[in-house]
């Protein structure tokens, strides 16, 4: 070995032992400790404190080709997981390029966790031209995010990390960003091991005796009860399904709830809400009651559900269990720990499953009218899935037309969708997240056209991690939707008419495989095939063809 060789290898072992423990390594060694196995991110030149520790953690790195991409691959590994979604940025536009991310993970009650460096201590607002230099990134998130904090030392940035997953646990989940200036960041962690170790969980909140009883006394004089079950019910699926059986209760979800009742089950009615029909049923019950869901407009498309009866609502909040709908009875705790609860105190035993059929037909009827074409379509791409697959969706009308309604579930966060932030850009790399936690079940993301092109990027992302994905892309020709938006209000379209690349092409280029299906009746066999081959694979059909 030469002298300079050595020179280099002793400045290596210099550099090792002086970032051996820094702050950054006690923030990702505690988020380690509660349980999280993988990250999403980008390297940069002021994050890569961050990343030293990663593999001696055992914490595997997905690498997106942008940092929106990176929040939503986390918040699909988070569905799958339980687990928060981690995200790592560097600096300024690293940050800002997840700013999306953090929009939807807030709107739709999603715990992330974004970590990010930040100027020196000392430096804030000075606006001298440093690298990535921003007037106040801290500010920036926290208009969107949960909280925001700006830590001052490696301890308190640990603190953060524990008070992100007490909030994870306990409260309303949504996004949260620790912001660790670049100094802390690289300096010398004094932080105990036992700080670092992941706190107890605490126990579950039942809800005020009172209002349990107050709630059983209603559901035990019900003649016609309906459940209504929101994304903070999918955690308490047995005690959902036992809830209903018991009440011999029809259970409707929102989107974001889907499949907390098996959709096979003879109680569901699905996840159509967005339905009059549907909406109808929730509405005529003699008691409603809605397990974590604040009934939001975009989940409803309707201004708001009108019950006609008593309505008990449940949620983690107390801000949420009169918004958009006055309880009768509000009951504060976790889903799963108050519906026990509520069957503790209810008399008797099941009661007979009410005829559904009338009901299912209407909404059925309501599903094929507002989009005889995308639901043909859907149809045709529901029966072709296994039963077990997770299907990611987008903003794309292929999707919320028609693929929510007409795709069964048997279990939650099997449909991974937006309904309230509406992105486009999130079903690819939501996708690419869900297959890196679940490797035991197939993934398919059905994408339009539109959605497809502000993230076609992350297909690199899904060959690079070596991952079994198939993409359905349903080419409409562009911002289909919003053409007929235009016509409707007598605009002469204009932005919406999209020239389209060779998508089957393009897959290739990226390393996947492209097919182009230029019939309706082979999509289905286009899709089981793909799905047998494995790796990555992109299915172009237009919707013109057919």
């Amino acid at each position: 070995m030469n002298e300079a060789m050595m020179i280099m290898d002793e400045a290596r072992g210099e550099t090792a032992e002086r970032y051996a423990d820094t702050a950054g390594r006690a923030v990702l060694e505690t988020i380690r400790a509660y349980g999280v196995t993988t990250i999403f991110g980008i390297p940069g030149t002021h994050n890569l404190e961050f990343y030293r520790p990663l593999a001696e953690l055992g914490i595997r790195a997905v690498t997106n080709r942008h940092e929106q991409g990176s929040g939503y691959g986390a918040d699909g590994w988070a569905q799958q997981t339980g687990l928060p979604g981690v995200v790592i940025t560097t600096s300024g536009p690293g940050l800002q390029n997840a700013m999306s991310a953090i929009g939807t993970a807030f709107c739709e009650s999603r715990p992330l966790i974004v970590l990010s460096p930040g100027v020196p201590l000392g430096e804030e607002f000075r606006d001298v031209g440093t690298l990535h230099e921003t007037k106040d990134a801290s500010g920036m998130v926290g208009a969107i995010a949960e909280w925001s904090r700006r830590v001052t030392d490696a301890a308190e940035a640990v603190e953060a990390v524990h008070d992100a997953f007490e909030l994870f646990r306990s409260g309303r989940p949504r996004p949260v960003h620790i912001e660790v200036p670049l100094d802390v960041l690289e300096a010398p962690a004094d932080v105990p091991a036992v700080e670092r170790a992941a706190r107890p969980a605490p126990a579950p909140e039942r809800g005020e005796a009172a209002a349990i009883r107050a709630a059983a006394e209603l559901l035990a004089g019900a003649e016609s009860p309906v459940i209504v079950a929101g994304g903070g019910a999918t955690r308490a699926v047995l005690e959902v399904t036992a809830l209903a059986e018991r009440l011999g209760a029809p259970v409707l979800t929102t989107l974001n709830g889907k499949g907390t009742l098996d959709e096979h089950h003879p109680l569901s009615l699905g996840s159509n809400l967005r339905l009059a029909a549907a909406r109808e049923v929730a509405e005529a019950a003699d008691v409603l009651v809605v397990l974590g869901s604040k009934l939001g407009e975009a989940e409803l498309w309707a201004p708001r559900l009108e019950a006609r009866g008593r309505v008990v609502r449940v949620d983690r909040s107390e801000a949420q269990v009169h918004k958009n709908l006055e309880a009768t009875v509000g009951i504060v705790g976790e889903c799963a720990a108050v519906v026990d609860a509520l069957l503790e105190a209810l008399p008797g035993g099941p009661r007979p499953a009410p005829d559904l059929a009338g009901a299912r037909r209407a909404i059925e009827e309501e599903t094929r009218r507002a989009a005889p074409d995308d639901v043909a379509l859907a149809e045709r791409i529901a029966e072709a899935l296994p039963e077990d697959a997770i299907v990611a969706g987008d903003s794309s009308q292929i999707v919320y037309l028609a693929l929510a309604n007409v795709l069964r579930r048997s279990s939650p966060h099997s449909l991974l969708y937006t309904p309230t932030y509406a992105t486009l850009g999130y079903g690819l790399p939501a996708a690419i997240g869900a297959r890196v936690a679940r490797d035991d079940r197939p993934v398919v993301a059905v994408i339009g056209d539109g959605a497809l092109m502000f993230a076609v990027n992350e297909l690199m992302t899904a060959v690079e991690q070596r991952l079994d994905l198939t993409v359905v892309c349903v080419d409409n020709g562009g911002y289909a939707e919003i053409r007929q938006n235009e016509l409707d209000r007598g605009i002469r379209p204009i932005g919406v008419d999209l020239v389209q690349p060779d998508w089957a092409a393009l897959a290739t280029a990226f390393g996947a495989s492209g097919v182009r299906v230029d019939h309706e009746d082979e999509l289905g066999d286009a899709i089981r095939e793909a799905i047998a081959a494995g790796g990555v694979r992109l299915l172009h059909i237009r919707q013109s063809r057919l």
